[in-house]
């Protein structure tokens, strides 16, 4: 069945980047070196900080496409947005993108209770704004801005869950973040070829070359992060189960690199999202085997 039109300019299925916010609760809730475990309360406010990234995000994503709709409309798979399709109005995109900003802004207080959950939930928000009016635009700032986002929403997970989250978890995150970012632009440039400037001008200035140099770089920087946490001693005293994480690592490598190749072979490597969701079967079942030899190390 087809999703509204309002609903589908939202980008609910984007909504799955924001699991990064409940990392920290699901790990705390297994950590045997905290003073106390998290109780509902703390998963509850979780679960309003995830909620309000998605609607903080979609109202974002609301404005990038009246932002965009001209550009839009001249790309081979974007002009098929609800936006730039002519099946939403700009009137009422503002008004929905204007609701889910209030409705956002409500869920961080009830994630946080006090100050500091909004405060993230409103810099992120005013940093995607920024990002789409300029920052964009300029090459590499647009990547750091969306590294930038997927941190905020770590540390909101981590202060609605009252947990701590591990240093080689954020550098985790921001590598990680920068490596989906630039191979979503090398996918651009593979789809656009020479015609990518008139889409978005720093895409010109972004080249094949350089953007495989600093995805492989980006790869075994996260892969070093990861493997460094899952061997530190803190992680151990955490877990209570020595090094097992490190058994987690080579689903680490092989998802990375399957990442890798599927953008390189231009089968929609560019959408993580949509890789997540059932894009590559191969992708998601070494996904949910991740999931599984954590949830067993960390749980088990």
């Amino acid at each position: 069945m087809k999703l509204p039109a309002l609903l589908r300019a939202m980008r609910p299925q984007q909504w799955v980047k924001n699991i990064f916010v409940l990392a920290a609760v699901a790990f705390a809730r297994a950590d045997l070196s905290a003073p106390r475990a998290p109780g509902l309360g703390d998963v509850y406010r979780s679960l309003f900080a995830f909620a309000a990234f998605c609607l903080g995000a979609s109202a974002i994503y609301l404005v990038n496409d009246v932002l965009d709709v001209e550009s839009d409309r001249a790309h081979p798979t974007k002009r098929h947005r609800p936006i730039a399709a002519g099946e939403v109005s700009v009137a009422l995109a503002m008004i929905g993108c204007v609701v889910c900003v209030a409705l956002a802004l409500t869920l961080g207080w009830l994630a946080g209770g006090e100050p500091r959950v909004v405060w993230i939930v409103g810099s992120y928000i005013a940093l995607n704004f920024a990002y789409s009016v300029k920052l964009k635009h300029i090459v590499l700032v647009d990547a750091f801005c969306i590294a930038s986002g997927f941190i905020l929403r770590v540390e909101a997970g981590a202060l609605a869950a009252h947990a701590d989250v591990s240093r080689w978890l954020i550098l985790c995150t921001l590598f990680l973040s920068l490596f989906l970012a630039l191979c979503k632009r090398k996918a651009e440039i593979d789809l656009l070829g020479e015609e990518r400037g008139s889409h978005r001008a720093n895409l010109k200035q972004y080249t094949a070359g350089f953007l495989d140099q600093m995805v492989t770089v980006l790869a075994a920087c996260t892969i070093v992060c990861y493997t460094m946490y899952t061997v530190a001693e803190e992680t151990a005293e955490k877990f209570g189960s020595g090094n097992g994480l490190v058994y987690t690592v080579p689903f680490v490598v092989f998802g990375l690199a399957r990442y890798m190749l599927l953008v390189s072979q231009q089968r929609g490597g560019g959408n993580p999202t949509r890789m997540l969701l059932g894009g590559d079967a191969i992708f998601v079942a070494n996904a949910l085997a991740w999931v599984g030899v954590t949830a067993w190390v960390v749980y088990g």
